[in-house]
């Protein structure tokens, strides 16, 4: 088993570029690569999981224990050949003044070798000091070699590793030059969604066929074999106790923000899984329960108000009855409209409040909440009373019907005005948080216990 940790000195050092095309690289060699990324993230997961062919797994201290981590990471890597983690932020940022939620906690725990990205625009000896301050810092962490990243020529290249060979002793193990053609678009949330356009496979392409003419590969893999092998809980066995449920959920442009083990989860239950296409499908296809996860709905506003008849379709299952769980972007689409600029596009309707997109974040990172009584899904054994979770979204909503009753009280985070998230309609339940099943909260079970008692009920009726 081999592995390592794709790290940086701070955000936006092109790691995420990087992760991308060295997962590329080393698929173009036939291996099997398993992706992971630090943290809660949608997008950079999309473009890890286009790039490697598996699903990316998350690694996030705050919604998981240590435990919990090792067990994923160690079942994940079984059937692969390679991992490459990618962090987030900078090597040592975490939400700790301990540093125990950081990517160099990570990096220890896993043992594994950490490849730092360093932004070369600018610096020629003054790399030296940084490399040598981030390798003292924490001698747990072992920085097993550097990448230098929008090197700005040959002439610049050669100046900074004669640097770091004079000063340190710590490997260059890649040196990628800045050019425009590595560059993936980025828009409000981050880097686009993979999901989002036919280019992305060419872009991957692209950027594995570069990082492994400017990275040594063979000195990253043998880097990466000398780790150990974690210890890991085989995965318990899902009771297949909701066999016959049909769950439907949009899958596509707008919507695309789902994590892999949530859903691998569902169908462990039994669940049948129904993706259908909310700009294209013109009516929603026979189910029990809607899962409308989060995505872009304001980037694709006009395909979603045009497709009236599968709206309306929506907002009739809603309206009898029919059990809906909806994150964020899921949200904005059951509202009554969307609003950006000037821009006004009716949406599904069912929520009475109106969306409007904002240029800054109106809600983003770790969220905390704690349940309330309006919470419609049943208690399971051994979920928590506060949920960990997180949020990030540029939208907010107004004029909100008074009488609305929340799921959540909000002890951390935004939701939807700072106190309150989770609105809660007949059995409706969305919420501007994003919820992963793992930890305490173990939500797909509530939710598929929600929508059996609702199947119930209403076979119940029709007899």
């Amino acid at each position: 088993m081999s592995y390592f940790f794709i790290s940086a000195a701070h955000k936006s050092s092109g790691k995420t570029t990087l992760s991308i095309g060295l997962t590329a690289a080393l698929r173009n060699r036939g291996m099997c690569v398993q992706t992971f990324k630090k943290g809660p993230d949608y997008i950079d997961p999309l473009w890890l999981t286009a790039a490697s062919g598996r699903p990316c797994v998350n690694l996030d201290f705050f919604t998981m224990d240590k435990g919990e981590i090792l067990d994923e990471f160690g079942r994940a890597m079984q059937a692969a050949e390679i991992g490459v983690i990618e962090g987030n932020k900078g090597l040592y940022d975490g939400l700790d003044l301990d540093g125990s939620n950081s990517n160099a906690a990570l990096a220890a725990q896993l043992q594994a070798p950490v490849f730092l990205v360093i932004d070369a625009r600018g610096m020629t000896r003054g790399i030296a000091p940084l490399i040598l301050g981030y390798q003292a810092f924490d001698p747990d962490v072992r920085i097993a070699g550097v990448i230098l990243n929008k090197v700005g020529g040959s002439r610049h290249e050669a100046k900074l590793c004669n640097v770091i060979k004079h000063y340190t002793d710590i490997p260059v193990v890649g040196s990628v030059h800045n050019a425009p053609e590595l560059v993936i678009d980025e828009r409000h949330l981050g880097l686009m969604p993979s999901n989002e356009t036919d280019l992305a496979q060419k872009k991957i392409a692209q950027l594995g066929e570069t990082i492994a003419k400017q990275v040594d590969m063979d000195q990253v893999l043998r880097i990466a074999a000398d780790v150990p092998i974690p210890a890991y809980k085989p995965e318990a066995v899902i009771r297949q106790d909701h066999q016959g449920v049909r769950i439907g959920y949009p899958r596509d442009q707008a919507f695309g923000f789902y994590y892999p083990g949530d859903l691998e989860k569902m169908s462990a239950h039994g669940v049948e899984l129904v993706a259908f296409d909310a700009l294209h499908d013109a009516h929603l296809p026979p189910v029990d329960g809607l899962f409308i996860g989060g995505g872009f709905p304001e980037m694709a506003m006009d395909g979603l108000t045009e497709n009236v008849s599968l709206r309306q379709d929506i907002r009739d299952f809603i309206e009898q009855g029919g059990p809906v769980y909806a994150e964020c972007g899921g949200l904005m689409y059951l509202a009554r409209r969307v609003i950006w600029n000037e821009k006004s596009c009716d949406m599904v309707g069912a929520i009475p409040a109106d969306v409007r997109m904002h240029e800054r974040p109106q809600g983003r990172g770790y969220v905390r909440l704690q349940e309330t009584e309006f919470s419609p899904w049943p208690k399971v054994p051994g979920s928590n009373d506060i949920i960990a979770a997180h949020e990030f979204h540029y939208s907010a909503l107004e004029n909100i019907d008074s009488d609305i009753q929340y799921a959540y009280k909000v002890t951390r985070g935004t939701g939807i005005d700072g106190i309150n998230d989770g609105i809660v309609y007949k059995n409706l339940l969305a919420s501007y948080t994003h919820m992963r099943d793992v930890g305490g909260n173990h939500w797909i079970a509530r939710f598929l216990a929600h929508v059996r008692q609702c199947k119930h009920k209403a076979d119940l009726t029709i007899g």
